[in-house]
């Protein structure tokens, strides 16, 4: 036996062959090395004592400090833990996996496992060994293609299946091309030094597609701080590629120019199409022509060029920023918005690509008609009597409002106004556009929990059941759209929500401001993200976009309507006539111009504003239907906890039964 007085251990080591493995170790000959924390096979090195302690040969004979022709800078020294505190993670510079014990490190942050500094070692000297007796793998026909790491090439960290490539048993898979890479290079788009083969342990970005890549290598000047991508400095051909109808051609260029495709600032390399006279950058030609963002209802489409006519306004409903119409953008044509590109691109996990084979399938866009069937149309071809799929009887269109001023649409909960279909047997009303929604629709900014946006779901406009919305956290019993996956529930008054909105109170069109951080300036609370005027510095939180414009009170025997402007200056008027406490003049409040009523938004509004009165609970554990009501003007007692019911409870429908209990209760 061979013995080695070895760094990292007390003991003196022993070389063992295979049959002293299994009989040294746990029985079967699987130990792990001490060093690295893999499985260590024959031959090997064990402690003399028997304290457990393994090494591989390779990690047993690795030098307490390396010379890497990767990183002339400085030697690579061999240190038994990483040099963090515990909750700073440690991560290996070539194969992005977590170094937990012996590692290589240098002062400029450079971290390797014992295995990744030897095998890239081993390929700047051109001692590769491991490679001869190791097949080629076609990528056309590997099924080890699957993201991740294991599609990818170690080197360049391009996908594995642009080459022909190695997969080697130790977990490094590389290219055939990048295990035969030149150590230095001279390359035109910098003639004053050779471009040498290193680790970017300068955090270099690359001059072609202005990527900083970690891994890896790359090519380097370091006096220049220079860098360039393997895959970048390799010789352009003329590229194709299906988002565009024409082929692409690298053009080295002095000077800055600006990305027709994505409208930002590119250096020294551009590709061209003579065709189109346009310029873009390395990453801009393969730009997703079609993507679904979690945040917009409808598909988006990329384009050079837009015409601004077609657009009320040319703000990215992402970011604000005027979107420069002369450059690439992705646009709506349903609903004429537009993000930047790097917007709608900006989070991976908050779109996803619609493949060019599915572009005339409409099935995303044809919603499933909710009115079952029409049985009258009047002269402008308006339905007039319909059968609706969660109703029973018939539904007759109406515009009397003062025949009906007192109801509330069944579906939203709002009060009916202009035209709404009613049942003339029964107290069912819904308003005609909520009526026409169809039964099937997507939810946007919703990502099931746990999951990755993958496109939109399918949410089913359901009834008959209490729910809190999750995108305004209102509890209802109107009708929801819900998903089948996650069982979520959105309202109708979310749900049909658009991304830029229009409010009584405001000149200009508001868009959501997912970074904004700050006050309403309806009601003066704080808010992550608003709907947002940049022109008037003019916010509002979802709850207020989404008040009604006109409720009714037992404060006040008319409407009362949602106000946005001082109407009396006089300190006296600035009180709430129900709680009778200081009313902020800057602030939304309902107003009643016949009686001079004013009152809190909270005080008309309540804690329950869209629970329809008088609709049947049938999901309690009483043995009678229950009914929801507010008493007044008297307050029976709960019976559940003995105080007076002031505000929504539930009311047993059976005669002689006196059960009435808070809804919170």
């Amino acid at each position: 036996m061979e013995e080695l007085k070895n760094y990292g251990h007390q003991h003196p080591l022993l070389m063992l062959n295979e049959e002293q493995l299994i009989g040294n170790g746990n029985g079967n000959g699987v130990v792990d090395c001490s060093r690295c924390g893999e499985n260590v096979s024959a031959p090997c090195f064990s402690c003399v004592e028997c304290c457990g302690f393994y090494l591989h040969k390779t990690c047993a004979e690795a030098p307490l400090e390396l010379n890497h022709p990767f990183h002339r800078h400085h030697p690579l020294l061999l240190l038994q833990n990483p040099p963090y505190t515990s909750d700073t993670r440690c991560v290996c510079d070539f194969c992005d996996e977590t170094c937990e014990k012996f590692i290589y490190h240098c002062s400029c942050g450079l971290d390797f496992h014992i295995k990744c500094a030897l095998f890239t070692f081993n390929i700047a000297e051109r001692n590769l060994k491991e490679l001869e007796h190791v097949a080629l793998e076609d990528p056309s026909f590997s099924s080890k293609n699957d993201g991740g790491n294991l599609g990818k090439c170690f080197v360049c960290w391009e996908p594995l299946a642009i080459y022909t490539y190695f997969s080697l048993d130790c977990g490094f898979n590389l290219h055939k091309k990048c295990a035969e890479l030149p150590l230095k290079l001279n390359h035109l788009c910098h003639r004053k030094h050779p471009l040498v083969l290193q680790f970017n342990s300068e955090r270099l970005s690359c001059k072609t597609c202005q990527v900083t890549q970690r891994r890896g290598f790359l090519y380097s000047c370091s006096p220049c701080k220079f860098a360039i991508h393997i895959e970048c400095a390799s010789p352009f051909p003329d590229i194709e590629d299906k988002s565009h109808q024409h082929q692409f051609t690298l053009f080295w260029r002095q000077i800055p120019f600006t990305c027709d495709a994505c409208g930002t600032e590119g250096h020294h390399v551009a590709n061209t199409c003579d065709t189109c006279s346009i310029m873009v950058h390395k990453k801009c030609i393969s730009l997703p022509r079609i993507i679904q963002h979690a945040w917009h209802n409808h598909r988006v489409f990329h384009t050079y060029f837009i015409h601004k006519e077609y657009f009320e306004s040319l703000n990215c409903i992402w970011c604000h920023e005027v979107v420069d119409t002369e450059h690439g953008s992705y646009f709506c044509a349903d609903c004429n918005v537009i993000f930047h590109v790097n917007c709608a691109l900006k989070e991976e996990m908050w779109y996803c690509i619609v493949s060019e084979e599915n572009e005339d399938d409409k099935s995303l866009d044809i919603p499933v008609n909710s009115i079952t069937e029409v049985l009258e149309r009047n002269d402008a071809g308006e339905a007039t009597v319909i059968e609706y799929f969660k109703h029973k009887h018939y539904l007759m269109l109406s515009d009397k409002i003062r025949e009906h001023g007192d109801k509330f649409c069944d579906g939203c909960l709002l009060l009916i106004s202009a035209k709404f279909y009613h049942c003339s047997r029964c107290d069912f009303f819904l308003h005609k556009s909520c009526a026409e929604l169809p039964k099937m629709r997507f939810a946007p900014n919703h990502i099931c929990e746990g999951t990755q946006f993958s496109g939109l779901k399918p949410f089913i406009l359901t009834s008959d059941c209490m729910f809190k919305c999750e995108s305004c956290w209102c509890i209802s019993n109107g009708f929801s759209y819900k998903c089948n996956e996650c069982g979520s529930h959105v309202c109708l008054r979310c749900i049909t929500l658009q991304d830029a909105v229009k409010i009584p109170g405001h000149k200009h069109c508001l868009l959501f401001d997912y970074d904004y951080k700050g006050q309403c300036s309806a009601c003066g609370a704080d808010f992550d993200g608003t709907f947002g005027c940049k022109d008037c510095n003019f916010h509002l939180c979802l709850d207020c976009v989404l008040q009604p414009t006109k409720v009714r009170h037992k404060c006040d025997e008319h409407l009362l309507a949602l106000t946005y402007d001082k109407i009396n200056d006089y300190a006296k008027y600035h009180y709430c006539d129900i709680c009778e406490e200081k009313r902020d003049p800057k602030h939304w409040f309902y107003y009643c111009k016949t009686c001079d009523t004013s009152a809190h938004v909270g005080c008309i509004l309540g804690k329950y504003p869209f629970v329809k009165l008088g609709s049947t609970y049938n999901e309690g554990d009483h043995p009678h239907p229950l009914i929801f009501v507010k008493k007044f003007p008297y307050y029976p007692e709960c019976v559940k906890c003995g105080e007076h019911c002031e505000d929504l409870s539930l009311e047993c429908a059976e005669i002689g039964c006196k059960y009435i209990a808070h809804w919170e209760c």
